[in-house]
């Protein structure tokens, strides 16, 4: 599907139904909450090198001249490297966990279809989603960064069409980063304030696994992006293959 027949698709689709997207959430994660775990822990064994490659600087300088590390002002030599590499270590997080969420949506719609097929984690990591992944992330944080201007409420705003963005790249594989931002902004504006209250009231339901001794929330983190994937379904509408 091109964008222009995703566009008239969701400008001609019915508006999201909180209720059926709740309810449908919890019965699809009833099958999925082991796919969940594993990509919440996918996700924190590929971001330990990224946070670790931050501080190679200050491991650097703390063993050549221990002294610079005691004193209250940071030292030029950690300036400059520590302004390269944050912005390359976000991108490189950002586009991590966009590939993994694509991932887990992809799964989502196999065990919610009954489509039989590998549960791949890492099927988008391939050069096409790859890349695409990388601009997205940009992307993502050029319209952050905007949104920062407007004294927090562009950010508030931005989450909608934000958290849509993974259910675009995994399951329409023509259109380009850019095409990706537009239809997530054509189906989130269409839909906002039911697409946010499901994120908000999931991610809410979905901070209770801390009362498990705080492990429980690794099972349930991905209770959150469940409605995504009904957003899209019901929003857009999915083929029965497998993208």
């Amino acid at each position: 599907m091109n964008y222009f027949e995703l566009s008239t698709r969701i400008k001609e689709g019915v508006p999201l139904d909180f209720g059926s997207i709740f309810s449908k959430s919890f019965d699809l994660f009833k099958k999925v909450w082991v796919q969940g775990f594993i990509t919440v822990l996918l996700t924190f064994v590929t971001m330990i090198p990224l946070l670790v490659l931050i501080y190679i600087p200050v491991i650097i300088v703390g063993i050549t001249d221990p002294e610079k590390l005691r004193s209250e002002e940071i030292p030029p030599e950690l300036i400059i490297p520590m302004f390269i590499l944050m912005p390359i270590v976000l991108i490189a997080m950002m586009t991590i966990g966009l590939l993994l969420n694509a991932a887990f949506l992809r799964i989502c719609k196999q065990k919610d279809l009954d489509i039989s097929g590998a549960e791949s984690y890492l099927y988008f990591f391939k050069k096409q989603y790859f890349l695409k992944s990388i601009l997205l992330s940009l992307l993502s944080l050029g319209l952050v960064t905007l949104g920062m201007f407007t004294c927090g409420i562009g950010i508030f705003y931005l989450i909608v069409p934000l958290s849509l963005f993974p259910a675009f790249l995994a399951f329409d594989e023509k259109l380009t980063a850019l095409e990706i931002v537009k239809s997530s902004f054509n189906l989130g504006n269409k839909n906002w304030l039911v697409i946010f209250g499901l994120i908000l009231l999931m991610g809410f339901v979905a901070e209770f696994g801390i009362l498990l001794c705080f492990v429980g929330i690794f099972f349930t983190a991905m209770l959150a992006k469940i409605p995504i994937y009904y957003a899209y379904k019901d929003g857009v509408g999915l083929n029965q293959e497998v993208v």
